[in-house]
């Protein structure tokens, strides 16, 4: 069953901040600020949209953005947000089924991939990658455990808890950083946020489509 976040959409930034205070949005911040003006950026399940307004804070005209969210409540929420003279095109589906040029300058996957089992990931993935231009930047942020007991307690409770409202499927982080690896991304940029618990990383591609 594909997850639908139909159901968060009203409360899920509520929700977030409550448990993680500022911490989502620092990570967001700190990854749009690698954006460089006049870019064609893809986002995948921005959710509610609020990294709308931040990108747009700070490039205010020049970009095109393609935004691909799942969930209808969600794009509803995002096609209110200020997104300043930026063109944005909105895409309310799920990214693997969704056909786009191969020009992306950016992507960007906020806290994407940890709904995801290992499966499904190889599929959003690999057709995420299809979408970038060689030497394009990928900018992510998800979860991390790193060795402290309450991390794995409240990754645990997050799966139960969307699991149950919204059906995603997954019940264990996957390993992210292994398709980044093989598909020949350099890290460029990373910082951690939450007491090590999420990460913020930045990826360029070093090699060709052709060389893959």
């Amino acid at each position: 069953m594909a997850a639908n976040f139909n159901n968060s959409a009203w409360f899920y930034d509520r929700l977030s901040r409550l448990v993680y205070g500022r911490a989502l949005i620092n990570t967001q911040q700190y990854l749009i600020q690698f954006i460089e003006p006049g870019t064609k950026i893809l986002i995948v399940g921005g959710g509610t949209g609020w990294i709308l307004e931040e990108i747009s804070k700070l490039h205010a005209s020049g970009l095109h953005i393609t935004y691909v969210e799942v969930a209808a409540n969600m794009i509803a929420l995002s096609q209110k947000r200020n997104i300043g003279n930026n063109q944005v095109a909105y895409i309310n589906n799920a990214i693997e089924n969704v056909s786009l040029a191969n020009d992306f300058d950016v992507a960007i996957t906020p806290f994407l991939f940890d709904n995801f089992t290992e499966q499904t990931l190889a599929t959003v993935f690999n057709h995420i990658h299809a979408l970038l231009k060689p030497g394009g930047l990928w900018l992510n942020a998800d979860f991390q455990l790193t060795g402290k007991w309450w991390q794995q307690f409240l990754l645990k409770s997050m799966f139960i808890f969307f699991r149950i409202v919204c059906g995603i499927e997954a019940s264990k982080l996957p390993q992210i950083e292994a398709y980044f690896t093989q598909n020949t991304y350099k890290p460029i940029g990373q910082k951690t946020f939450f007491n090590e618990f999420i990460v913020a990383k930045v990826y360029r591609n070093l090699v060709s489509k052709e060389k893959i």
